[in-house]
């Protein structure tokens, strides 16, 4: 089991910067992949980003690439979301998701909302 809490939402104004946090609660997360999914009011949930941790392997979605990285703390088993230039569609509620070796992500955090401003 590993629970995932989020962190670092809020409102911010279009081209300006946010980072979000995931601090799971788990012995080690080398045998994990850790991501981020986004999901907007009326739309379905889309992938962000995700980062193999014992490697730091990272990929991410098309809307976001070049925009969008992410860290991680291993001390702290913590996940970082930083996102830059930041547009009016990037308005979501976030969450920080895990799987293993499968395609399934069958842990999910409770979500950080993004809202983005004129």
């Amino acid at each position: 089991q590993v629970q995932l809490v989020e962190s670092g939402g809020g409102t911010v104004q279009v081209g300006n910067s946010l980072r979000l946090s995931c601090t799971a609660s788990a012995g080690s997360l080398d045998a994990y992949t850790m991501g981020w999914f986004r999901q907007a009011p009326g739309k379905e949930r889309e992938f962000v980003g995700s980062i193999t941790w014992i490697t730091g392997s990272t990929t991410f979605g098309d809307s976001v690439k070049g925009r969008f990285t992410i860290s991680r703390d291993n001390a702290k088993n913590t996940l970082f979301l930083h996102m830059i230039s930041l547009k009016h569609e990037d308005t979501a509620v976030y969450y920080c998701a895990a799987r293993g070796i499968t395609f399934i992500w069958p842990y999910w955090g409770q979500g950080t909302q993004v809202t983005v401003s004129s």
